[in-house]
């Protein structure tokens, strides 16, 4: 397991309730797809911009109530009715993904926030609406820990990212623990990219910790889930630590022998 995407979805999930589960895939099929159109394959950018657009122009069809052109589309505006989705969020992760097209590089913390806002914490909120519990406090927690999975999800990929010629670090960070991009390209790990990375982790794992009592607030499987998810995240960050922020040669990933500690840790949370 690593933190990626839309591995957050938990579509096949054993604590996924079975009645919620064919409107998680269709939720989870557009989110992959649009974001696949933005990434994959060797369209050039107008392109990709196009496919996207044409996206946003089905939900404006769901908006209106005429019925959408595509089969995915057409599934999406029976959940989105069923449930009584609202259309934001799925704007919102659209526009994300035009963004991923043409933005490479982020000045400071605030406009990586901004993002995640848009491609992260779309995916809590559409959960917390079928789940039924999309209150305020609710709502505002799962934005802290979609944001930190995201955020987790750059500092373990920084390499992977670099091959997309894509930096998520904010450019007032490198410049703040003095690291180039030329580091980044020969993967050098000093002690100021030590220093750097430290200072991101903990900054996430703050993150995480603030969203984390929501997974004690809901009840049943929705806690369960959200616990295993947010404990995957915060050893995520132990395994970053452990390898001395060297994600180049060492990308954390949880393997089977994860699952026990994380069942364990999710068992023993504990309301603060």
């Amino acid at each position: 397991m690593s933190v990626d995407h839309y591995e957050n979805f938990p579509v096949a999930s054993i604590l996924l309730p079975a009645r919620l589960r064919p409107a998680v895939e269709v939720i989870y099929a557009f989110a992959r797809s649009a974001d696949d159109l933005a990434d994959e394959g060797d369209a050039t950018p107008d392109e990709r911009l196009a496919a996207l657009a044409a996206y946003e122009q089905q939900l404006d069809q769901i908006e209106a109530g005429t019925t959408a052109d595509a089969a995915l589309f057409r599934k999406l505006a029976q959940v989105i009715a069923e449930y009584r989705l609202p259309l934001q969020p799925f704007r919102d992760l659209l526009s994300a993904f035009k963004q991923d097209v043409v933005t490479t590089r982020y000045a400071g913390f605030g406009d990586l926030l901004d993002y995640c806002r848009r491609s992260a914490n779309p995916v809590g909120t559409l959960m917390l609406h079928l789940y039924g519990a999309a209150d305020t406090d609710n709502l505002r927690a799962s934005d802290d820990i979609c944001s930190a999975l995201q955020l987790i999800n750059f500092w373990q990929d920084v390499a992977i990212d670099w091959q997309k010629e894509r930096i998520y670090l904010p450019q007032e960070d490198l410049q703040r623990f003095n690291i180039a991009e030329q580091q980044i390209v020969q993967q050098t790990v000093d002690a100021a990219w030590r220093q750097l990375m430290q200072f991101e982790v903990q900054r996430a794992r703050a993150m995480l910790l603030s969203g984390a009592p929501l997974a004690l607030r809901l009840p049943g499987r929705i806690g369960w889930e959200l616990r295993l998810v947010v404990q995957g995240g915060l050893r995520i960050l132990e395994c970053l630590e452990a390898s001395g922020y060297d994600m180049f040669r060492q990308r954390p990933k949880l393997g089977k022998s994860d699952w026990l500690l994380l069942l364990l840790r999710a068992i023993r949370m504990k309301a603060k």
